[in-house]
Order: structure tokens, then C-alpha cells, then sequence
């Protein structure tokens, strides 16, 4: 078979597709995160607001993305976009971004996310555990979609629907756990008076929490059903993560009440411990290393697509644009985007806190290219006007600006939050590199 010549077809359903958009907004920050929200927004009413408000803007940039992803379906997702809005050049720093940190520094840091809940709460195999565990996990999944794309989205669709399901039972859970005191209910029912003025800042980690639902584009030339249904994807995407969500957070306030989960540093082990023991804490352990292992698999599957489609643009990594027609997946840009993901955990095993550091203080540059994103709707109005559009989305220009404007929004704030770490010049770096990485590929352009 000459595996040069294929190219992604539609093979998966709205479920897969649904199920791996789902599993990778789905990760460590809803764990992490609901307590924060919560201090920041100081009652029950504002706290629930800054969820539904993150999610309604969530839903504006997937109507945008959905605009994009209909006309322009391509493995590429935002990659092709940007390349088609201000050419490859732009969209190769991109490219670069999430192949060397962005989606594989993901992967490593989810890794360690598993290692760290399984050594803490299952079997630890000593002081590097937690770097066994991610490896492991690296290898595995990495094998599991070169399988083919079938397997791989089996695999994300039993994980994502038991994690899910996991979810939705600590919420009952939290009808078992001892009622919290009715005076801290009470209180904590009074809203503020006017606007929390960390109302802003607490909408950063919601965002976070729900970040990754526009990966859906990378998969958008594989799913069945015609162009439109991209959109459908991203909605009931959306949709079942916001219910989760709420029904998760309403547990941690019911088994707790508000100034408990406000004050608890790890409020879900909380829950499950006042309702089951030990044994109810080990289960959200397991539910917590679950949601690690459905964000590493289904960012696998949409960190190829990337790679694929640089391949296809720039000689020099001309090999990742194989496509393998009868496994219907990229073999060998799963293999670079495996051993980028291992060298990171090898890395991360002396120095964790620096890998932690490539990924989270690259957020400027994801911000700005997901901005420069939402002005590519508008250019490829004008550019293409003539391109098919399955779907145009709603009151054009307003959700595109208000899209832009969220996104540049949290550009201003990301960079806000590295230079107060010091730690602005991670960016720099990152794109520093990509700059000597693009001219040696200027050299060899086709």
C-alpha cells in the first residue's frame, strides 16, 4: 500500500467525535479548580454564574469554529486555518508550538497527572513512580492509535463514558456525605453585593477548565455526516461538559457547603470520603487518573493531525505527512509526537517543574494564535467569499468579535500572569527556536 497517497475520510461518528472532544476538556482543572471559583466569587449564585458564563463563551467560539470547520475541514484544524487566512509561514510557528511543547508537553505533564494519582493512591513503584506511570501511559496509547483510528476511538469512547459515568456518581455520592452545617449554607446563599471584583479572574480558571473543546476541528474532515455536523459535535459536546460540570460542583457544595469547599484544598476526596471512607477517596482517585488518560489519548489523536498537516506543507518534515489509508491514521507523526512526548517526561523526571513551566507559560502564544484564529473568520470572509459555508454563524460580526476579543482578553492576561512568575521569556524561547526552525525549512521549501 503506498501510505503517501491516502488521506483522512470520514470514519468516525458524532458519539466518537463527541466523546473525544469531551475527553479532552475533561482533565485535572475541574478537580483542581471549583474552590477557587469559589472564593473568588464569594456566593452560591455568582459561583454558579461564572461556570454558565465561561461555558456561553465557550459556545461562542465554537459557533466560530464550527463556521471554520464546515467550509474548511481539514486534519489541520486551527493549523490550517491560519494557513489558509495568512499563509504558511504564519501558521507554521503555530505548528511548531504544538508539536514541540503545547500538545506534547500536555501529554508528559497528563502523564505525570496519572502517575501521581495511581503511586499516591494504588501502587507506587518508588521515587520515580510517577515518571514510570507517564512513560507507560506515552507508550501504550501511542501504540494504541498507531492500532488505527477504530481503536483509538474505542478506546476514548469507554474511558470518556466511564469517566463520565464516574462523575455523575460522585454527584450521588454527595447525598450520602453527612449534610454540611445549615448556617454555612445559608450564608454562603447570600450573594455579594454587585459584580465579585475577582469575578474576572476566577472566569481565567473556569476557561482553563473548559479548555480544548476546539480540538474537534482536527478530526473535523473524519466525521460522517456531512460538513455541518461539526457543529453539532461542538454543541453537544459543550452541552454534556457544562452538565458535568454543574453536577460535579453542586456535589462538592452539597457534601460540603460553601465555605467548606472554599476553604478544602482537595474538596472531591473530601466528598467521597465522608460518604465511603477510604475506599470513596481511592475512587475519585481512579476517577481523577481516568480523566488524565482521556485527555493524553484524545490529545494523541488531534496532536497528529497537526504534525500530518506540516508534513504536507513543509518539506523538511515532509515524512510526518504519511497517512496510513487502511489504519486511517498517521503512523509516522504519531511516532514523533510519542518520542517528543517521552523525551519531555525524561526531562520532566529531573526537572518537573521546568516541563510544567514550558507548557503553562506558553499559554501566550496558544492565546494569541487562537485569537489570530477568530480574525481568520473574518479574513477568509473576504479572502474566500465564494467558499462553500454549511453554516454561517449567527449574528456576524458580533460573535466574532465578542470570540476575538474573549481571546485577546486572555492573551493580555496570560502574558499578565508569566511576567508576575518571571517567567515570560518561556515564550520567548519557545519561539525563538521555532524562528531558527523556520528558516532552516525556508531553505528546503518547495
Amino acid at each position: 500500500m503506498n501510505t503517501t497517497i491516502a488521506a483522512p475520510r470520514p470514519a468516525l461518528s458524532i458519539f466518537d467525535a463527541v466523546m473525544v472532544t469531551t475527553g479532552i476538556v475533561i482533565g485535572s482543572g475541574i478537580f483542581a479548580f471549583p474552590q477557587l471559583v469559589a472564593s473568588m466569587t464569594g456566593s452560591l449564585p455568582w459561583m454558579y454564574g461564572a461556570w454558565l458564563i465561561g461555558a456561553a463563551l465557550c459556545l461562542i467560539g465554537a459557533l466560530c469554529y464550527a463556521e471554520l470547520a464546515a467550509a474548511f475541514p481539514h486534519a489541520g484544524g486551527d493549523y490550517h486555518f491560519l494557513t489558509l487566512a495568512y499563509g504558511r509561514d504564519v501558521s507554521f510557528f503555530f505548528g511548531w508550538a504544538r508539536v514541540t511543547v503545547i500538545t506534547t508537553g500536555s501529554m508528559a505533564l497528563g502523564g505525570y497527572v496519572f502517575g501521581d494519582y495511581m503511586s499516591g493512591t494504588f501502587l507506587s513503584f518508588g521515587a520515580h513512580s510517577s515518571a514510570l506511570y507517564a512513560a507507560l501511559v506515552i507508550v501504550v496509547l501511542t501504540a494504541v492509535n498507531i492500532a488505527g483510528l477504530r481503536q483509538s476511538a474505542r478506546t476514548q469512547n469507554v474511558m470518556t463514558s466511564l469517566l463520565v459515568i464516574g462523575m455523575l456518581g460522585v454527584a450521588l455520592a454527595s447525598l450520602l456525605a453527612p449534610a454540611p452545617a445549615p448556617a454555612l449554607g445559608a450564608a454562603a446563599s447570600v450573594p455579594a453585593a454587585g459584580v465579585p471584583p475577582l469575578l474576572a479572574t476566577a472566569l481565567l480558571f473556569v476557561l482553563f477548565t473548559f479548555g480544548g473543546w476546539n480540538e474537534a476541528a482536527y478530526i473535523s474532515a473524519e466525521v460522517r455526516g456531512g460538513r455541518r455536523i461539526i457543529l453539532a459535535v461542538l454543541v453537544l459536546a459543550l452541552a454534556l461538559i457544562t452538565a458535568v460540570y454543574l453536577a460535579f460542583i453542586w456535589a462538592l457544595v452539597s457534601g460540603l457547603g460553601f465555605e467548606a469547599l472554599k476553604a478544602s484544598k482537595v474538596p472531591g476526596a473530601e466528598v467521597m470520603r465522608a460518604a465511603f471512607g477510604p475506599a470513596g477517596e481511592k475512587f475519585l482517585g481512579g476517577i481523577a487518573a481516568l480523566a488524565a488518560l482521556t485527555t493524553i489519548n484524545a490529545t494523541m489523536i488531534v496532536g497528529a493531525r497537526t504534525n500530518y498537516a506540516l508534513g504536507r506543507d513543509w518539506p523538511i518534515v515532509a515524512f510526518m505527512s504519511a497517512w496510513d489509508g487502511g489504519r486511517n491514521a498517521p503512523v509516522k507523526a504519531y511516532l514523533v509526537q510519542g518520542a517528543i512526548a517521552l523525551a519531555l517526561v525524561v526531562l520532566a523526571a529531573f526537572e518537573k517543574s521546568g516541563v510544567a513551566a514550558m507548557v503553562e507559560f506558553t499559554a501566550p502564544v496558544f492565546w494569541f494564535f487562537f485569537m489570530l484564529t477568530g480574525v481568520a473568520l473574518i479574513v477568509l470572509r473576504f479572502r474566500r467569499p465564494n467558499a462553500a459555508r454549511p453554516f454561517l454563524v449567527p449574528m456576524y460580526p458580533i460573535v466574532p468579535i465578542a470570540f476575538i476579543a474573549t481571546c485577546a482578553w486572555l492573551f493580555y492576561s496570560s502574558v499578565t500572569y508569566a511576567q508576575s512568575q518571571k517567567a515570560v521569556s518561556v515564550a520567548f524561547y519557545v519561539m525563538g527556536a521555532g524562528l531558527v526552525a523556520w528558516l532552516i525549512a525556508r531553505q528546503k521549501k518547495a
